[in-house]
């Protein structure tokens, strides 16, 4: 059921222009997306919504935008070059490269089932299985059984495989090189000089590393690190006081392919953090603020906010700099995972970044003559896991009648209002009397005020209802012949199909004032 209906979400995605794969007439690119017309503007809805709360709402926030590659001691002195690894790990059977760490448990000896979409894929596995691995196992249509759990106490997340390659670390980060000069050239000279020759294999790398180590830049892996590194320029050129915040929206870029779960996790993605620094003392009841500010505010979009819960880290589960951290989590059709995180980073931060860039990071606090390095509360959301979550929460199949009486089913997305892609469409009833240029005029006053509007007049009044009902068009405004006797027009809300006659003239306040409430 669940596959069912992640299915059904991405079928509608792309068929109404939400997300496409990137670069898909080349035959895609895994992990890869682009945002079309309506998911650009869920995307930007959400992240506008994130930025007035957090930041236009609030005396004591400001807003940075940072550049995504920064100087590279940035990276050592957040421990990402030197730590910014995963255990990966390929599945021998289907391919998949999955993270060591969140692949699903079998003990060792227990029954490991290997599970197919369809049967052909199922007879190809069993035959790769007995001739690369020499194993025989018993196929039951897209299902192989008589494997079992090793050592490892894990399969793959994919088939469910047991035959897996070693563990190896991967740096997640991009490099790339900066300057006009491309470090390949003189890589090249190396190599054809013969100043490889006769190294083992570790020579070889530090060798290669050193040579391209003098132009090596990275594509941020997280846009936390631009707000520390600017916490002082931040703090002085406004006078901000201590507990104050900065708040960042972008992207950021990690090198990792999973195909699994849609754009629940891809290699560019884009982020919505905020580092609230704070007095060392008070960062305990700050982190208890935040995490229920962060809470609501996922929730009151929600139709079903339940399927919003917020999770305690166990000491196990801790990153070593934090204290203590929250998750949001949300119910996806796979089950609960991470939207957002709210850890108590400590001055950690702060204080490694003092220490590599030997300039002064600490605060003077002018009411107490003390100087101190700030504690800080981060808030962490990923915007685009937060643009599925909501698809999902506002995904739904109910029954209406149709012209006729009949029941029919529809797909309807129950968007949020302030999240909805187009905010109201405006739909002549016949392309004739003078209805198309009163519904144009109507829209153009929409757009005029800043609402996102659409002018629909292609297909049958019923059709037209149900494609904006499905990309979560909130309102539908109807113009009819009555709209030429006494300038009425029907109001018909997605939700409730329900319909009202209200003044031309009003509609764009009545809308205006929807939205606002």
């Amino acid at each position: 059921m669940s596959e069912d209906r992640m299915q059904k979400i991405v079928s509608l995605c792309k068929r109404r222009g939400f997300v496409f794969q990137s670069s898909e007439i080349y035959g895609g690119l895994k992990s890869a997306y682009d945002y079309g017309p309506l998911g650009i503007e869920l995307k930007r809805n959400l992240m506008q919504e994130w930025w007035t709360d957090t930041v236009h709402r609030r005396h004591n926030v400001v807003g940075l935008d940072t550049s995504i590659i920064m100087h590279p001691d940035v990276w050592k002195a957040s421990g990402h070059l030197a730590g910014f690894s995963d255990p990966l790990v390929d599945c021998l059977v289907c391919k998949e490269r999955f993270r060591a760490d969140k692949a699903p448990q079998v003990a060792e000896g227990q029954p490991a089932p290997l599970a197919f979409p369809d049967k052909g894929k199922a007879k190809l596995a069993l035959s790769l299985i007995q001739e690369k691995l020499g194993v025989e196992l018993e196929r039951m249509k897209k299902v192989l059984r008589g494997a079992t759990g090793n050592a490892r106490g894990y399969v793959c997340p994919n088939c469910g495989s047991p035959f897996l390659s070693d563990e190896r670390q991967f740096n997640l980060m991009f490099r790339t090189s900066l300057g006009p000069v491309d470090p390949t050239g003189e890589l090249a000279g190396v190599i054809a000089r013969g100043e490889l020759d006769g190294l083992d294999e570790r020579a070889i790398k530090a060798r290669i590393d050193a040579q391209l180590k003098p132009s090596a830049v990275y594509l941020r892996p997280e846009t936390a690190q631009g707000m520390f590194v600017q916490f002082a320029n931040v703090q002085s050129s406004l006078a901000m006081k201590i507990p104050f915040g900065i708040a960042q929206m972008g992207k950021s870029f990690r090198n990792e392919v999973t195909t699994k779960n849609f754009i629940f996790r891809s290699c560019e993605f884009e982020q919505m953090e905020m580092e609230f620094f704070c007095r060392p003392g008070e960062d305990d009841q700050w982190l208890e603020y935040w995490k229920e500010a962060r809470m609501s505010w996922w929730r009151r979009y929600a139709n079903q906010p339940d399927d919003f819960r917020l999770r305690a880290h166990e000491p196990s589960e801790l990153a070593h700099y934090a204290k203590g951290c929250f998750d949001v989590e949300y119910r996806f059709p796979w089950g609960f995972d991470e939207l957002e995180g709210i850890a108590n980073r400590t001055d950690y931060d702060l204080k490694k970044h003092q220490e590599y860039s030997k300039s002064k990071l600490s605060y003077f606090d002018p009411e107490t003559r003390e100087r101190y390095l700030p504690y800080v509360i981060e808030p962490a959301a990923g915007a685009t896991r937060g643009v599925l979550a909501f698809l999902n929460d506002a995904y739904t199949e109910d029954t209406v009648p149709d012209a006729q009486g009949k029941a029919q089913t529809r797909t309807v997305l129950k968007l949020h209002p302030r999240l909805a892609p187009i905010k109201v469409a405006v739909l002549p009833l016949v392309k004739k009397d003078g209805m198309p240029e009163l519904g144009r005029a109507l829209a153009d006053a929409f757009l005029a005020r800043g609402i996102n509007a659409s002018y629909d007049e292609t297909h049958a009044i019923g059709k037209r209802y149900r494609r904006h009902d499905e990309i979560g068009t909130p309102w539908c405004l109807t113009i009819d012949k009555q709209t030429l006797e006494d300038g009425s027009i029907t109001l018909r809300d997605r939700d409730t199909t329900e319909q009202e006659r209200i003044s031309q003239d009003q509609a764009v306040a009545v809308i205006f004032e929807k939205l606002g409430a």
